[in-house]
């Protein structure tokens, strides 16, 4: 035999087989594999179990403490007195924000404008109205008459009801925030958008309305959520004025009967149900704006 058969011949042989590598006792599936063990979270159960046992003490404390009066709560839940004061928030808000919204997009744009003046009126509106407590600026309101008695030679003592001035001062300070939030916004679309749209021969209200606004709305709905739903709870700073919003409605009652926890609690709950129902629409508002992204469930 030759040298060369001889080679030939120890490289055909095959290599020995490797036996198999031992598997750990009871981490093996019926065909051979290894299982993965999930690893066990004593200590994170441990905690929750803790907190619903908690949760649970809280809720019952609660139910069957009698200081709280729930059967006087559920008297006044649906009066009329209540569900006036109710129906005057719910206006003040949609009103207050429509207002606010369009008072701060106007703010927005102007903040956007390569005119110095007018960056300059909207930035120093965002910053006075942002710098001073709602309170104060209600109180400033109502108190108008004191700073200037004649406006154009109109008396100004007694010219605004108080719902006037608490729907004047809640907007001027929603303006100052939602102008914020639409300006966030704008600067959240692309640039290049923009100058597919002038390429095209869109005019600047166009580009605004069909190109900017429509993906801009997906950075302003949440933050307008949060604020809607802080507008309605706001409105309650009213009461100091007598406007006859929710709050001072129940106000009203428990000065005269002295229940003061029920009828407190009765003002909760209905800030409590309303917010929750703008909680889901600002839920399904997000959903819509978000479609076709990795956002959208």
């Amino acid at each position: 035999m030759s040298l060369a058969d001889s080679a030939s011949d120890t490289l055909a042989e095959p290599a020995p087989a490797q036996p198999p590598a031992p598997t750990p006792p009871g981490r093996t599936d019926p065909a051979g594999a290894p299982r993965i063990v999930p690893r066990r979270r004593t200590g994170q159960w441990t905690a929750a179990a803790a907190v619903l046992v908690l949760l649970a003490l809280a809720a019952l404390s609660v139910i069957r403490n009698d200081a709280f009066q729930w059967d006087v709560v559920a008297d006044y839940f649906l009066t009329t007195a209540v569900l006036r004061g109710l129906g005057l928030t719910l206006w003040m808000t949609a009103l207050v924000m429509a207002l606010g919204f369009a008072l701060g997009t106007v703010l927005a744009t102007m903040r956007l404008s390569a005119n110095p003046v007018l960056r300059g009126v909207s930035w120093g509106y965002v910053w006075l109205f942002r710098s001073m407590p709602i309170l104060v600026q209600l109180l400033f309101w109502f108190n108008i008459g004191a700073l200037y008695p004649t406006v154009l030679g109109i008396k100004t003592v007694n010219l605004l009801s108080p719902v006037a001035i608490a729907v004047i001062g809640l907007t001027l300070h929603e303006a100052a925030y939602a102008a914020e939030v639409v300006r966030a916004g704008i600067l959240s679309v692309d640039k290049g958008q923009l100058e597919a749209a002038q390429s095209l021969g869109l005019g600047a209200w166009q580009r605004l309305r069909r190109i900017v606004l429509p993906q801009a709305m997906r950075a302003i709905v949440p933050p307008a959520g949060n604020m809607l739903i802080g507008a309605l709870k706001g409105t309650s700073i009213v009461s100091v004025i007598a406007v006859q919003d929710l709050l001072y409605s129940v106000q009203l009652v428990y000065h005269r009967t002295y229940q003061v926890i029920p009828l407190l609690l009765v003002a909760t709950l209905w800030y409590i149900a309303v917010t929750s129902v703008l909680g889901i629409g600002q839920h399904y508002l997000e959903r819509h704006y978000a479609r076709g992204t990795a956002d959208a469930r």
